[in-house]
This record gives C-alpha cells, structure tokens and sequence, in this order.
C-alpha cells in the first residue's frame, strides 16, 4: 500500500520539528523551564531540515495536490482562447 504523498510531507515535518524539541528538553535542563525557547529552536531546526532534506517529499506531495485539484476542476465554460478561436475561424 502506497501511502499519500502529502500524509508522508506531514508527517516528516512534524518529526523534524519534533525530534529536535525532544533532544532539547531532555538533555538541556534550562529548556525545560523555558519551553518557549525551546519551541522556537526546535522550529528553526524544523525548518532548516524541511528546507535541506524534504525538498523529493515536497515536490511529491506537490504534484499530487496539483493533478488532484485539476482533475476535479474541469474546464466547463470556454477560456477566453477557446472564444478568440472561435472568432478568427468564423471571420
């Protein structure tokens, strides 16, 4: 079973988010009372690894977005080409 290339993006980003937060609050004490710092190195870590690692998932997740949403938004009125078209084959 292949699983959704978007479900795969999420969960790789939360896990970069989440791994380096849970280094930090247990092996340095002083982010257990500032958790608030914690969580902003942990997402500055997060998006730095996104950034440099899960650009293939992004992409993936991407294109899967991109051929869903215009599979389900077929073209029902004519595009301004299709009229302009239809003008200069009838002139």
């Amino acid at each position: 079973m292949k699983l959704p290339p978007l479900l795969v993006y999420s969960v790789l980003r939360l896990l970069a988010f989440l791994v380096p937060l849970g280094i930090l609050w247990f092996f340095f004490p002083i982010f257990r009372e500032f958790w608030w710092l914690a969580a902003l190195f942990a997402a500055l870590i997060g998006i730095s690894i996104s950034l440099l690692f899960l650009r293939n998932p992004l992409s993936a997740a991407s294109r899967a977005m991109y051929a869903k949403r215009s599979a389900r938004t077929a073209p029902s009125a004519p595009t301004d080409e299709d009229i302009e078209d239809a003008e200069a084959d009838a002139a």
